[in-house]
């Protein structure tokens, strides 16, 4: 799988938030929650959605798909002046990635995501950080679509020896 490793300045971001598990996934539900009111965002920069998680430290160490985690729907914002109403805003800091190209439906991403973690992140020379992992959902994303095209990225620093 063809990736790139990048360093990303830090983004303002607003949208909606909720508290999920890999088991009990509200993905979809925040995403139609979120929806309807992104239009109300006045100061957004581009159209790309951004679909970010907030793991602890040690979720992957010992992965229970129990484990609860803060899941975001959101977009770019140039500052946050003018928040709408049940939305909440959210300082990306910048860092390093590894940032994946993914094509298929949404619902098939779960085996790219145990290949990233599971087969490529052990092999490279990079671990993961302590930083949100995210999902830029660009013109190419179409959701359930086979065709549709996201970007992965993973926060990652060098392996420490």
């Amino acid at each position: 799988m063809d990736y790139r490793i990048e360093t990303l300045a830090e983004k303002k971001l607003v949208g909606k938030r909720i508290t999920t598990t890999f088991s009990n996934n509200k993905t979809v539900e925040l995403w139609r929650s979120f929806m309807p009111g992104r239009t109300e965002i006045k100061n957004n920069i581009g159209t790309e959605l951004y679909s970010m998680q907030l793991y602890t430290p040690t979720f992957f160490d010992h992965f229970n798909p129990d484990e609860a985690f803060e899941k975001w729907a959101t977009m770019e914002v140039t500052d946050f002046e003018s928040i709408p109403a049940g939305m909440h805003s959210f300082i990306l800091q910048g860092g390093l990635y590894a940032v994946f190209r993914y094509k298929g439906a949404a619902s098939d991403g779960s085996n790219t995501f145990q290949y990233i973690l599971g087969s490529w992140l052990p092999k490279s020379g990079y671990q993961l950080d302590n930083k949100p992992h995210f999902e830029v959902l660009g013109a190419k994303y179409k959701n359930e679509d086979p065709e549709s095209e996201e970007e992965i990225w993973i926060p990652v620093k060098l392996k420490e020896k």
